[in-house]
């Protein structure tokens, strides 16, 4: 049985992702792929708690313990939803990984890139995905879907618009880095648009 296919889908709060995962989950189901979709942090019972944790805790977290819980979710989702998945054949679609945190916790917290990489790198054991699709919304559009959609915003949207420009510069220069991995999509086109964007890169995948 051949390896399956591990798809993840990066951006800002408000950029699409979700949509944009449900859309692409429905075409490669119509084309008899069995598919995982899961998120980070929260696609295990352990990753809810953690979720819980670094997303709704009251009061400050200081970013190298949140660092370090995106990086042990990440370890325990990996290992028991990702992997066994992939040895299976499956197609994972998966929402958020290594680069969330490369871009959130490195530019979005200033601390150091490398080093929160380095850190999820070593609790996957090296796992990259074939597909990084990279929802690219400015800053100021991206708070405004937010405004519209939530009554409750996570520590993570409820930053201030610096945080979320340094986030994005971040993504944008992880693509530049990984041309190979990445498709870099305008979030801002229609829906149906992106999401056929998707489809064509993906089916060179299959």
């Amino acid at each position: 049985m051949s390896r399956g296919v591990f798809i993840t889908l990066e951006g800002g709060d408000g950029s699409g992702k979700t949509t944009q995962a449900e859309r692409l989950h429905e075409w490669l189901a119509g084309e008899g792929r069995t598919i995982v979709r899961t998120r980070e942090p929260g696609g295990t019972d352990v990753g809810i708690e953690v979720r819980e944790i670094v997303l709704h805790h009251r009061g400050d977290i200081a970013p190298r313990a949140e660092a370090l819980l995106y990086a042990a979710d990440r370890a325990h989702h990996i290992a028991t939803v990702v992997r066994p998945a992939l040895e299976r054949g499956d197609v994972v679609i998966q929402d958020r990984y290594i680069d969330s945190s490369v871009a959130y916790q490195g530019a979005g917290r200033v601390l150091d890139p490398d080093a929160v990489r380095g850190l999820s790198e070593w609790a996957t054991e090296g796992l990259l995905p074939d597909l990084t699709i990279l929802l690219d919304l400015d800053a100021a559009a991206a708070r405004g879907r937010l405004d519209e959609s939530r009554t409750r915003y996570d520590r993570l949207e409820a930053e201030a618009s610096e945080f979320h420009h340094r986030v994005r510069l971040a993504y944008l220069a992880l693509a530049a880095a990984e041309p190979d991995r990445f498709l870099v999509v305008d979030a801002a086109r229609p829906v149906h648009e992106i999401a056929a964007a998707i489809r064509s890169r993906v089916a060179l995948l299959l």
